[in-house]
């Protein structure tokens, strides 16, 4: 009886002959998404909640150049009654650190500074891809966000 020779997953590939390009390439052929730019990951999905600026939680949203971040959403106080929903994930490296700056305006991504305008567009290198806005309306105290 011939004794089993056991290899890891690396020699197992070698020995048909697959190298790591080889591999990378299958992978990505197999799986088209696994190696796109993963362009859908920063956009965050649907979004469809309403919050009530009566409660503490969002009392920044009652001051112009205020904002919170909630389910991955930044919504900011850019003037009085009009607000700005943008998706919290950056579209450079899909970090989840957009944050806004009233003193510019903008939308900034902490990790890379990426810089976005109030309509979602990319300001510099980093921001180039730009940014997924989200629709905002207001009846009364209920501010609510949505795709």
């Amino acid at each position: 009886m011939k004794k089993q020779e056991v290899i890891n997953r690396k020699q197992f590939l070698s020995k048909l002959g697959l190298g790591t390009g080889a591999i990378m390439a299958t992978y990505c052929l197999g799986s088209l998404s696994s190696c796109d730019d993963e362009d859908d990951d920063y956009i965050g999905g649907e979004v469809n909640f309403t919050l009530d600026l009566d409660e503490s939680a969002y009392d920044a949203l009652n001051a112009v150049g205020g904002y919170v971040r909630i389910n991955k959403v930044v919504i900011a106080a850019v003037s009085e009654g009009t607000f700005v929903a943008v998706t919290q994930i950056c579209s450079h490296e899909g970090k989840e650190k957009v944050t806004y700056r009233s003193s510019n305006n903008d939308f900034y991504c902490t990790e890379h500074g990426a810089i976005f305008d109030l309509e979602g567009k990319g300001l510099n290198s980093n921001g180039s891809k730009g940014i997924l806005i989200y629709n905002t309306s207001l009846s009364g105290t209920l501010l609510r966000v949505y795709s």
